[in-house]
C-alpha cells in the first residue's frame, strides 16, 4: 500500500483540508499583529516558517491527489522536501535564538523544522526505490509539519507585544 497512490487519495485531501485551514489561520493571525511583526525580522522569519512548514503539508496533499505517474510523484516529494529544507533552514537562521532559557527555548531548539523536510524526502525517496515504506513516511511528515506549524506559530504569537 505504501506504493500505491490509489490509496492515499483521502489522505491527500484530509491533509489538504487541515494544512489549509491552519494555513487560513496563520494569516489571520498575522494580520491581527501585521504593524508588531513588521518591526521584528526574528518575528517575521518565525512567521514565514511556520507558512513554509504549513505549505509543506499543502504540497505534499496536492502532489498526492494528482494524477500522475508514480517517478513523478516520487521526484515531486524529493524537489518539496529539499526547498523546504532550505527555506526552513534559512529562515530559521533568520529568525535567531530566544533569549530565553524557559519552555519557549527549549521548544524553538527542538522544533521539528528538519524532520518534516527529512520524512518528506525519505517518503519520496523510498516511494522511488519501492522499498523502505513510501508513503507510509508521509505520515510523520504531515504530523511534524503540523504541529512544528503550530509550535513556530505559538512560539511568535507569545513574543508579539502591543
Amino acid at each position: 500500500m505504501g506504493y500505491t497512490t490509489a490509496m492515499w487519495l483521502s489522505f491527500g485531501e484530509a491533509l489538504a483540508a487541515v494544512a489549509g485551514a491552519l494555513t487560513g489561520l496563520l494569516f489571520v493571525a498575522v494580520s491581527v499583529k501585521s504593524d508588531v511583526l513588521a518591526a521584528s525580522l526574528s518575528l517575521r522569519s518565525r512567521a514565514a516558517q511556520t507558512l513554509v512548514l504549513f505549505l509543506t503539508s499543502v504540497l505534499t496533499a496536492v502532489l498526492l491527489v494528482a494524477p500522475q505517474p508514480p517517478a513523478a510523484l516520487g521526484s515531486e516529494l524529493l524537489a518539496v522536501a529539499v526547498g523546504s529544507g532550505v527555506a526552513l533552514f534559512i529562515l530559521g537562521r533568520r529568525a535567531g535564538h530566544s533569549p530565553d532559557r524557559g519552555v519557549a527555548r527549549y521548544i524553538e531548539r527542538f522544533s521539528p523544522n528538519t524532520i518534516t523536510a527529512v520524512l518528506v524526502g525519505v517518503a519520496g525517496l523510498t516511494f522511488l526505490l519501492k522499498a523502505g515504506g513510501g508513503l507510509y513516511w508521509l505520515i510523520p511528515a504531515a504530523v511534524t509539519s503540523l504541529l512544528g506549524g503550530v509550535v513556530n506559530a505559538w512560539l511568535f504569537l507569545v513574543r508579539v507585544t502591543s
